[in-house]
């Protein structure tokens, strides 16, 4: 164990000196081959000098996370990319010019600067610029590209603060920096585009809609992988994201959800389960009519079906609410897989112990 330090550092102000202290702080410790959580757009990461196998190998010992699963390499610039990539597409600098900085991470062939730690020994390598002002400052102050992954244990639900990577990581680390709540709130999309089709392989910050708009001829794959297969990227375990607390989700139109939700909540609670729900905001109506009663705060909203970047900025932080609570199950509804919600399926999906199919409410 080792004591970790705990810097307030505001996004907005840079240049203030207790910012510039602590960002030059944190460079001399990814320089000297240490640990830095430190806030992106999406969730915070957890980085180490990626061109140090050492350092990154720290990475993997502190949140417990197996070494066949690769890390995302982190750049300030698209300019940097031929640091960490070799025969770099214009493919690649396109797709650059328009999401970069952004929640986009590119599965490229691997410059050999890159020690294998940091891609599992794979011949590619994932790379992305973050938008967030303090990542990219702390990229340019520590003068290396940052291997980082979620600053979580290992396969645990991602932070979206500092208290969160502290809840998780405090004694592992050399330092935290806390740059308020992320506004993403789930990670980046990696998109391989290493073959003639390029292939979204997580979905996430940036939506498919979105790539296909640039890049019509994108395709989604479903590449979940167990334990011990070979990857291209991070994010593609069946298993990840997960509370402590088992998740169940419920799937389908949402009167069915609704009901199934329910009908589940109130059977789980007559064999003695304590019950929590993850639910939208159009859901309380249904809920209050069905004479649902549950204890305070055992009822987390994430927000309205309407509004699918609020829920998937809320996300996160929901699940780890109700894991505190003293409850031994979540009963979560699923989101319209349209945009973000896309994201917000596949991490709940994979943060689930069981996914249940909601019948179809006759009459709805």
């Amino acid at each position: 164990m080792m004591d970790t330090q705990f810097l307030t550092i505001d996004p907005g102000r840079l240049d203030a000196p207790t910012a510039v202290s602590a960002l030059q702080l944190a460079a001399h410790i990814i320089q000297q081959g240490g640990l830095v959580a430190f806030p992106t757009e999406t969730v915070y990461g957890l980085g180490a000098d990626a061109l140090n196998a050492t350092a990154v190998a720290r990475i993997f010992a502190a949140k417990k996370r197996p070494f066949f699963d690769p890390l995302i390499v982190h750049i300030a610039d698209a300019t940097d990319l031929p640091r960490v990539a070799r025969d770099v597409p214009p493919l690649a600098q396109q797709l650059a010019a328009h999401f970069w900085p952004g929640p986009l991470t590119l599965v490229l062939p691997r410059n050999t600067a890159v020690p294998d730690v940091v891609t599992a020994g794979g011949a590619t390598v994932a790379v992305r610029c973050p938008a967030h002002p303090v990542a990219r400052a702390l990229i340019r102050a520590a003068g290396t590209p940052i291997a980082a992954p979620s600053a979580n244990r290992f396969s645990h639900t991602s932070p979206t603060s500092a208290q969160h990577v502290w809840d998780d990581l405090a004694g592992e680390i050399e330092l935290i920096l806390d740059g308020g709540p992320t506004l993403v709130g789930v990670e980046s999309t990696v998109l391989d585009i290493t073959e003639e089709t390029p292939v979204v392989l997580r979905p996430g910050g940036v939506s498919v809609e979105a790539l296909q708009a640039v890049l019509p001829q994108v395709v989604v794959r479903r590449q979940l992988a167990p334990p011990g297969a070979e990857l291209p990227s991070p994010g593609l375990l069946e298993r990840h994201y997960a509370p402590h607390t088992a998740l169940w989700l419920f799937t389908g139109e949402d009167a069915a959800i609704r009901q199934a939700i329910l009908e589940t909540a109130r059977a789980q609670q007559a064999n003695g389960r304590a019950v929590a729900l993850l639910l939208a905001e159009e859901d309380l109506a249904f809920f209050a009519e069905g004479g649902w009663e549950t204890a305070v705060g055992q009822t987390a909203v994430v927000g309205s079906l309407n509004d699918l970047e609020g829920v998937a900025r809320r996300l996160f932080f929901a699940m780890r609410q109700l894991d505190r609570l003293e409850v031994s199950l979540i009963l979560a509804r699923d989101f319209p897989p349209l945009g973000l919600g896309l994201a917000i399926h596949d991490r709940l999906a994979r943060a689930a112990e069981r996914v249940i199919e909601a019948a179809r409410v006759k009459g709805a």
